[in-house]
């Protein structure tokens, strides 16, 4: 038996068993063994294994016909508990308020590594394969939760990637932007995750005044010109107050 054919074991097994998940989050919404196989660069029986495991713990679920896998009821009990636990619901009224107001797509993010994490709010566009992972340099948001953060370093994120010929992909161009957004108080994503798309986000701190969050919002450039901006980030700060209550300051 080869040194891949072997049965995972211990970390080993947790850590490829969540890459198999994180495999749908890239490139869901329906893999077959040899799609994680390829991704993973692992054997089709490991996948294939891997996969099995999953499903009967319910975070994959197999389709009879197709043989191919989808995340699982574990995966949506999981963000429910989640939704519930860090209280993300208390924000509901607050985002259609806004969104009203606005004629935006309110939405909030953390950081998760490279990435910044729609956790409320409509993701931007899965269709065109944007979901609930947005890079933190081509965002607001993620430019957002990178200002206020001390210890950034431009060299952490890598490879900048360009998704639009107005993302900015020269760590130092993206540094002095983050200067600009701490500045005025707020970012502009102008176009650089989507064509044609304009989002407008600013920070939500903790009561110890550290940034934990990003409210974004998004809007056709159409709807969101550049004239409205500031409008829109003023708007934004006025509402982040009551975010921050609801979601990041404890109760007494």
């Amino acid at each position: 038996m080869a040194v891949e054919d072997a049965p995972p074991s211990g970390a080993q097994a947790v850590v490829r068993a969540l890459r198999v998940l994180h495999c749908f989050r890239d490139h869901g919404p329906e893999l077959g063994a040899t799609d994680i196989a390829r991704l993973l660069d692992l054997r089709t029986s490991t996948a294939y294994r891997l996969a099995r495991t999953l499903v009967g713990e319910g975070f994959l679920e197999r389709d009879p016909g197709s043989s191919r896998y989808r995340l699982g009821a574990s995966v949506a009990e999981l963000g429910q508990v989640l939704y519930r636990h860090r209280g993300l619901y208390r924000a509901e009224p607050l985002i259609e308020s806004l969104a009203a107001v606005t004629g935006t797509s309110p939405g909030l993010a953390i950081r998760s590594g490279r990435s910044a994490i729609v956790v409320v709010g409509e993701v931007a566009d899965p269709e065109a394969g944007v979901g609930v992972h947005i890079p933190l340099h081509a965002s607001a948001m993620g430019k957002v939760l990178l200002a206020w953060n001390p210890d950034f370093e431009a060299a952490e994120l890598g490879e900048l990637v360009a998704l639009t010929r107005r993302t900015i992909t020269d760590p130092h161009r993206l540094e002095a932007e983050l200067v600009r957004v701490r500045d005025c108080g707020y970012a502009v994503n102008d176009e650089e995750l989507m064509a044609g798309k304009r989002t407008v986000a600013v920070p939500l701190a903790d009561e110890f005044g550290q940034v934990q969050m990003a409210l974004a919002l998004r809007a056709d450039a159409t709807a969101l010109p550049r004239e409205r901006v500031a409008e829109v980030a003023e708007i934004g700060r006025e509402y982040a107050p009551a975010f921050q209550r609801v979601l990041l300051r404890p109760t007494v």
